[in-house]
């Protein structure tokens, strides 16, 4: 379990009283707070900071913490914003600033200098949102009762976006084989990755799967064929195919465990020594939360990853998607996302089927691969490209629909969804933007997720939905 510490902020000029009701009242919100919040992280309370050494203790305290995703900080009455500097310089954590009273109303008939005094956090909340200002910090500002159902749910997302910014620092993407040839969207710097957002993108020879799946225990084999029966229908005679793939996926489990990887890529371009190129032990694993870029996309396999783990408390679908064809029937315009093989089966509509069937492409045997109808209901459309000189995500809203009619020959997972406002705006506007072919689409995070995310990585981001317009496309 993550923790989120909470720091309020007060000084000495009030008295000893003035102190000890600070400190309660914040021991009253940190137990309110870990009622509602608690499953997703633990609120713990440090010392008010009353100087500028208490406050670089309790940071240094933030940020010796492996445990700790991010800080919560308010000011419950005046707390002057120079006392904060040294230890808001040290913090390298996400910070969100509530806004926020110990009390909801005001008490008119009784109200008097001494209660002003104690309750000011719209004189130190200024003061201090001014000094992040100065110092270039970026946060986010939730402002309102702290028991308001609002104002938890903006802090539950702050604690999730926290969450997923910490593990993302911890990601180790393992590209089997490179990019694919003559792919521009899927390259990019690796280096500048690392420094940004943490992910350590390292290679290997596919051929590490290649021997350990050659050498995979019968026992461990016939334990995966087993989740395979009970989790899908089995849906063909060829069982020497499927066990292929359990063979690869024990491999996979062995190689993510010895090596600490939260991510994974392979090529079709580069499978020397397997039979199949991976489908249902990609899609399998990537159910598990194990993020996944095919052709070598460690961009999309990472980011894939933490925003498995940035959803992970919510219900819905996450995962690895590629725009494919479109339906284009004038004003009932499409999207047929899929892939070759790997879109995860947290995105089935009912219990996918697992058949055999030739791919026409990467030269080797027909591989076996989990096929389904999608889910529907109202998702995003999330990717990430590097434009040399800084990082963008674009985050489109989009609807996931139900197929009009049967695809009985199209022998993989089938995703359908309708751009938002509309297909020429939607699809434009990608294209403006850089958007890739390789996404995460997801319906259970939503466009205001991403632009927490994106605050708080200082990433450029671009949004695109029912409030973008024909005029919006020249600006991208």
């Amino acid at each position: 379990m993550s923790k989120i510490y909470f720091i309020p902020g007060s000084q000495d000029l009030y008295g000893e009283e003035c102190l000890q009701q600070v400190a309660a009242d914040c021991r009253e919100m940190t137990a309110f707070l870990n009622e509602k919040i608690g499953d997703v992280a633990e609120i713990v309370l440090l010392p008010t900071v009353e100087t500028a050494q208490i406050c670089v203790e309790d940071m240094k305290k933030v940020m010796d913490d492996d445990d700790c995703a991010g800080v919560i900080t308010w000011m419950h009455t005046f707390s002057p914003a120079k006392m904060w500097i040294k230890g808001l310089q040290l913090l390298q954590k996400p910070l969100l600033h509530l806004h926020t009273q110990a009390n909801e109303k005001l008490p008119y008939d009784k109200i008097d200098m001494d209660f002003m005094n104690l309750n000011q956090a719209a004189h130190g909340d200024r003061e201090y949102g001014f000094i992040l200002k100065k110092l270039g910090i970026r946060h986010q500002v939730v402002a309102g009762f702290y028991q308001h159902e609002d104002v938890i749910r903006q802090i539950r997302q702050f604690a999730e976006v926290a969450n997923a910014i910490a593990f993302s620092k911890n990601v180790t993407v393992a590209t089997f084989g490179n990019n694919m040839r003559d792919v521009a969207v899927t390259d990019g710097n690796r280096l500048e990755c690392q420094i940004k957002y943490g992910w350590e993108v390292k290679y290997w020879g596919i051929g590490e799967i290649a021997e350990r799946a050659k050498d995979a225990a019968p026992e461990l084999v016939d334990e995966k064929m087993a989740e395979y029966e009970s989790k899908y229908t089995m849906a063909t005679d060829d069982t020497d195919a499927v066990r292929v793939q359990a063979r690869y996926e024990v491999a996979f489990d062995q190689f993510i465990a010895e090596n600490g990887i939260s991510a994974f890529t392979d090529n079709f371009q580069d499978l020397h020594g397997l039979e199949q190129l991976p489908g249902i032990a990609a899609q399998n694993l990537m159910a598990k939360g194990i993020g996944f870029g095919p052709e070598g996309d460690y961009k999309i396999s990472a980011f894939s990853a933490v925003l498995m783990k940035m959803a992970e408390k919510r219900a819905g679908a996450t995962g690895f998607i590629e725009d494919y064809t479109y339906d284009l029937t004038p004003g009932a315009e499409l999207e047929l996302a899929s892939h070759m093989l790997e879109v995860p089966a947290s995105f089935a509509l009912n219990k996918p089927e697992i058949q055999v069937h030739p791919l026409g492409i990467g030269g080797k045997a027909d591989p076996a691969r989990l096929v389904f109808d999608g889910v529907t209901g109202d998702g995003i459309q999330v990717t990430l490209i590097d434009l040399g000189d800084h990082f963008r995500i674009i985050c489109a809203d989009i609807e996931l629909v139900k197929q009009p009619e049967p695809m009985p020959n199209l022998p993989v997972a089938r995703i359908m969804y309708r751009h938002k406002p509309n297909f020429a705006i939607g699809t434009g506007a990608w294209c403006y933007a850089g958007g890739a072919h390789h996404s995460v689409v997801s319906t259970a995070l939503t466009r205001e997720d991403i632009a927490l995310f994106a605050k708080l990585t200082d990433t450029e981001l671009v949004v695109i939905g029912d409030d973008t317009t024909m005029a919006d496309l020249n600006r991208m």
